[in-house]
């Protein structure tokens, strides 16, 4: 798959760096404590057959030495609406310093790199404190549940690995890319593949966009992503049909 001269400029870039995920210059309103810079942030609202039933409020930063994934999950449905924190922080090379995991009913996790492997930590209200090894090397994607933001950071890796410079264009293979994650609310490991299909058009509000289309399949997961190839490969929508599910950015 080539891409047209304005495409290619952001996705050579993306290549070029070291991180798993694109860069970006920060406006004045971006700018905070020295030696960060802001990559991506914003929210996406999750729907089920429908109606809003969560939003996604993420953040994305390069530090000096990393980066850093936020997120908070707040339920929008229900008597007691229950939410969720994540934080993510790995190095340029893709391996992992931390993953924290909380939610405000109670319970958090931690996943740490442990010689080379990854540990969880668990810690539950109702239980013992625990902990579980996972025989993963360290740069093993982490896709924990509900946190979207995780599909985008995947789905950037991917890219950069998917897609190499000739002379002076830059061209994608179709192939499917092969992943080891951790999905640390589930305890558990998998693998899963990422395949880009091409360019579709998609409703987005109302409004027409022409955005790139991944596929992401793993033992029980059969997901669609669309990305924006115009603005930083940026997540815009994901399907999940046989959940009857629909996450979009507000």
């Amino acid at each position: 798959m080539k891409f047209d001269a304005g495409i290619l400029r952001a996705l050579a870039f993306l290549i070029a760096i070291s991180l798993p995920f694109p860069a970006q210059p920060r406006d004045k309103k971006g700018q905070g404590k020295a030696g960060v810079q802001t990559v991506d942030s914003g929210s996406f609202g999750v729907f089920v057959k429908g109606d809003r039933v969560a939003t996604e409020t993420f953040s994305i930063e390069q530090l000096t030495a990393s980066s850093s994934i936020k997120s908070q999950l707040k339920q929008t449905v229900g008597a007691d609406p229950t939410s969720q924190k994540s934080d993510l922080e790995i190095t340029a090379n893709g391996e992992l310093v931390r993953y924290e995991w909380s939610q405000s009913s109670g319970g958090s996790l931690t996943v740490l790199p442990n010689n080379e492997f990854l540990l969880e930590k668990i810690s539950l209200p109702s239980s013992k404190p625990a902990e579980q090894p996972f025989l993963m090397p360290n740069t093993s994607a982490i896709l924990d549940n509900n946190f979207f933001v995780h599909r985008e950071v995947l789905v950037w890796r991917y890219l950069a690995s998917a897609c190499k410079r000739e002379a002076d264009s830059v061209k994608c293979q179709q192939d499917p890319g092969d992943f080891g994650v951790l999905v640390p609310q589930d305890r558990t490991s998998m693998h899963v593949q990422l395949q880009l299909v091409g360019k579709e058009k998609v409703t987005i509000r109302g409004a027409e966009r022409n955005l790139m289309r991944l596929n992401l399949k793993g033992e029980d997961t059969d997901w669609e992503l669309w990305v924006d190839d115009q603005d930083q490969f940026k997540l815009i929508r994901v399907a999940i049909p046989a959940v009857n599910t629909e996450v979009v950015r507000d």
